[in-house]
């Protein structure tokens, strides 16, 4: 298998982890939502990252003091509008629910995760072949993110009418995903703007699989700030915090801790596939990590029942959905031999 063949089969891994990731919080029931949020914060963004980091990347503090601060500086900016942007998702999920917000957020996400470091990295690439390509890609990525948003809509309308709940006010959730969409992207702009700290890695001794560990350092610390003024917000609001001495949700601290590992897993998979696409790995590889995410949570979602009570016509929407995407995975795949 080749090099690009090794990187899509890796990102298909990685979607599917993200896709997944929080299936634990369905055993949860004891914990709000900030109780489990609060931990996976602690996991994922505090804890594994510099375990990874410092386990991967040999003199790592010597390389931040190597490259200009300006640019560590510059990726933990990415990390705290991405921390916001996570903020901004749960706010969305209780005006619109999380089919339609999962599927607006990612695909602006996927759009302007690919298109802006393809201009802004690539620009003598924009109007040849594989730049178009890629565009076209990016185009069905957006309208197969679409479609599956009309049928999370449907969906929750024909949940809502069948449960006797009024309809949302969705301007005020729509506004929060459009926000989300664009702060979500900035993760892949911490890689794709962060090769000195890349190439700085491998000078190091660290291994081209690891070293964009020293990118999701300082952008997963600056993250988790957001992140963690929310939940505990939430928790004074909602008088919470005393869930964590329920009697037997002990484990949920483990069920928190495998959520985490399953994002950053997927996270850190992401950016070695990115390496093995080679040049354009950030500008290709995004837009298919979103695909492969809204694909899996699509299976997901019909497996475990949560389309059971909406009607045919929501799933037939999904479904062709989820074909466009499938196609869009295809294209961006093509766009590979191009570039």
């Amino acid at each position: 298998m080749d090099q690009a063949g090794m990187g899509f089969l890796i990102l298909l891994i990685a979607g599917v982890m993200n896709a997944s990731f929080t299936l634990p919080m369905k055993f949860t029931r004891n914990w709000s939502w900030e109780n489990t949020w609060l931990v996976w914060t602690l996991f994922a963004l505090v804890i594994f990252p510099p375990l990874a980091a410092f386990a991967t990347i040999p003199h790592l503090g010597q390389l931040y003091g190597e490259v200009a601060t300006g640019l560590v500086v510059t990726v933990a900016i990415f990390g705290a509008g991405w921390g916001i942007a996570q903020v901004l998702f749960g706010l969305a999920v209780d005006s619109i629910g999380i089919a339609l917000t999962f599927s607006i957020v990612l695909g602006i996400s996927a759009a302007v995760g690919s298109v802006i470091p393809l201009i802004r990295l690539h620009p003598e690439k924009v109007l040849t072949k594989g730049g178009l390509i890629t565009f076209a890609g990016v185009a069905l990525v957006i309208v197969g993110v679409a479609i599956c948003a009309v049928a999370g809509r449907r969906r929750e309308e024909a949940m809502a009418a069948r449960d006797g709940r009024p309809k949302a006010n969705t301007s005020r959730g729509l506004a929060f995903a459009i926000l989300c969409g664009f702060g979500a992207a900035l993760v892949n702009f911490g890689l794709a703007f962060g090769g000195p700290l890349l190439e700085g890695a491998k000078r190091h001794g660290a291994a081209d699989l690891w070293a964009g560990n020293a990118v999701w350092l300082p952008l997963m610390l600056a993250g988790s700030i957001p992140n963690f003024v929310y939940c505990i917000y939430l928790l004074n609001k909602n008088k919470t915090a005393d869930r964590y001495r329920r009697p037997g949700t002990a484990f949920y601290w483990f069920l928190a801790a495998i959520m985490a590992f399953f994002w950053f897993a997927s996270t850190a998979l992401y950016g070695i596939a990115t390496g093995k696409l080679g040049s354009w790995g950030t500008i290709l590889g995004w837009p298919l990590f979103m695909s492969l995410i809204v694909i899996t949570a699509s299976i997901l979602g019909i497996v475990t029942g949560e389309w059971k009570g909406s009607g045919k016509q929501p799933l037939r929407i999904q479904v062709s959905g989820v074909v466009v995407l499938v196609l869009a995975v295809f294209v961006l795949a093509s766009a590979s031999r191009w570039v």
